[in-house]
């Protein structure tokens, strides 16, 4: 039989840089990790579109 919270829709998670840790789980503090790497992931994405725009037009101005 489902309990209550497995109607409920779940927290979205989310992290604060420097937030107490000691009151998380093993489990939340694995999802967060989880969070983080993506993170991690999107501004190294962005971070690399970015320079490919600007050598493109460092390029292109300075021929």
């Amino acid at each position: 039989m489902p309990t209550e919270d497995d109607d409920r829709p779940r927290k979205k998670i989310s992290h604060e840089i420097g937030q107490d840790l000691s009151l998380l789980s093993v489990e939340e503090l694995t999802e967060r990790i989880a969070l983080l790497k993506t993170e991690i992931a999107r501004l190294e994405e962005a971070a690399t579109k970015k320079r490919a725009s600007r050598d493109a037009a460092n390029s292109f101005f300075k021929s």
